[in-house]
């Protein structure tokens, strides 16, 4: 896990550069982050992402969208020498003036399961100079409320985490935000990061057209990945006293291939028949992977807020890609940055998605990645059995047979789970299924008791199986029913 202390360091040295003497006297001043406080602004967000499989499908469908408009509001409590106390309160609600059909804007139902999975609609932040986050309040309280979720589940029965993530997973998330904090920061308004990338903690002096570089290292899996960011003040407005400056950055290819090894592997391991017709070229393409990210941002020059920020990142990973894309607007500024097609479009083809609300008590904890990676693209028809009416494919229920099934502490978490092992066949029959699933939400049954609703992420090639979130005298009922000869699990797709 990175230090979130490395955007300090980020920031050191992009100003740094802007403030060397490249830059001329009689250059445009870039007025440093200086708010007034007490002050509650609002903000138009728009979010949008793309998931791009058809290097492995050929088919439509394998490109699909997720979008979500929300409306968050923020206020800076104090400001000194050292930096700032900012509150962000937050809601899932669609704006009214909102285009398109409201059941198009997935996001805002899953952002609803989140807020709702932490327990919080406001966040109190201490901040550095520029905006960017560097401690959340209230972080016991969190925890608290995640663990409790996590361990009774929606109406004190052991359930799904979120959505059909078993609880397993919502520790999982509990110890990652032990260790970083700020990763609800990440989950709940990745906005206050956003905006502080285009905030400057002091003045800086830049000539319009003329760009500004700096390198830095990120931390991918273990692997040290080599970052250079490109700064460049596009143009200013004298009459509006704004300015506008835009950021580049690229990962260096060959280091940031080497950080994706794992997933290229996992992707190529999900399409073994399609993998062994691929040319050479086409081999070596899915080998690499590569990220850019590209933002704008409108910049006041009388105390430096940025007050409009349009960004768009993109990763593309083993034939697979994902981009994001956002916007915001501060409500008392009128837009000046052009917007993606993606988030103006009325329509979309969009993933359905099921999301189940949850109750504002008694909720699993939310999966702090569901705002900004969208659920994989439906199967190839190769693997599909029926089409339905409506274009999507029904996948039939598959009965797995179990070789072993014991109690004890769950590989993913430290919780006790009920260990699955397939038999050999069954393992086979379970691939293909979760293969075939992707992006699905499926279901797990014991004796036709629906135990779990995962969404499949990635196929499953190891025919293992963990159940967790349920008190251990429940674990060994279920296990012995599993121990019974001629016992069987079945898969099916949520109905």
């Amino acid at each position: 896990m990175k230090s979130p202390h490395w955007k300090r360091l980020v920031w050191f040295y992009v100003c740094a550069a802007l403030s060397g003497p490249a830059w001329s006297e009689d250059g445009v001043t870039i007025t440093g982050y200086a708010p007034a406080t007490g002050v509650e602004h609002g903000y138009s967000v728009q979010k949008a992402t793309e998931s791009d499989m058809s290097f492995w499908f050929d088919k439509p469908g394998a490109s699909v969208t997720a979008r979500g408009a929300f409306h968050p509001r923020m206020t800076v409590l104090s400001r000194d020498e050292n930096g700032m106390r900012a509150r962000w309160s937050l809601n899932a609600a669609l704006p009214e003036d909102t285009a398109g059909p409201a059941d198009s804007y997935q996001m805002n139902l899953l952002y609803q399961n989140s807020l709702a999975a932490y327990g919080t609609s406001t966040l109190d932040l201490e901040t550095d100079l520029n905006g960017f986050p560097s401690n959340l309040f209230g972080v016991d309280r969190i925890l608290a409320h995640m663990r409790e979720m996590a361990a009774n589940g929606p109406g004190g029965a052991a359930a799904p985490a979120e959505n059909g993530v078993p609880g397993n997973a919502a520790n999982g998330i509990i110890g990652k935000i032990e260790q970083n904090p700020l990763l609800i920061v990440t989950a709940l308004a990745p906005e206050a990061q956003l905006l502080a990338t285009g905030q400057f903690y002091q003045d800086q002096v830049m000539q319009i057209g003329q760009a500004a570089a700096a390198s830095r290292t990120e931390d991918y899996g273990g692997v040290d990945v080599p970052v250079t960011s490109t700064w460049t003040l596009e143009s200013t407005d004298a009459a509006a006293r704004m300015a506008t400056l835009s950021l580049s950055e690229d990962v260096d290819p060959a280091a940031f291939s080497q950080s994706q090894e794992p997933a290229i592997a996992k992707m190529m391991a999900a399409f073994p028949e399609r993998v062994k017709n691929l040319t050479a070229d086409q081999m070596a393409s899915i080998q690499r992977a590569g990220k850019t990210r590209n933002a704008k941002f409108v910049v006041s020059l009388d105390d430096g807020s940025a007050v409009e920020a349009t960004e768009i990142v993109s990763v593309t990973t083993g034939g697979f890609t994902l981009s994001t894309y956002t916007h915001i607007l501060r409500d008392d500024m009128p837009a000046r940055l052009p917007l993606p097609a993606v988030l103006t479009a009325k329509v979309l083809q969009t993933p359905d998605l099921h999301v189940e609300p949850l109750p504002s008590e008694k909720a699993g904890p939310g999966i702090l990645d569901e705002l900004s990676t969208p659920p994989s693209p439906p199967a190839s028809q190769e693997t599909a059995v029926a089409t339905g009416n409506d274009g999507a494919e029904a996948i039939a229920p598959v009965s797995l047979e179990v070789k072993s099934a014991e109690v004890g502490r769950s590989p993913v978490s430290y919780d006790r789970g009920l260990n699955i092992v397939l038999t050999p066949e069954s393992t086979a029959k379970f691939r293909d299924f979760t293969q075939a699933a992707l992006g699905r939400q499926t279901q797990l049954l014991v004796n036709d008791k629906v135990v779990m609703e995962p969404w499949m992420r990635e196929p499953i090639m190891d025919g293992r199986i963990v159940l967790a979130g349920t008190d251990g005298e429940d674990l060994e009922a279920m296990a012995e029913q599993l121990r019974a000869p001629g016992a069987s699990i079945v898969v099916r797709l949520r109905p």
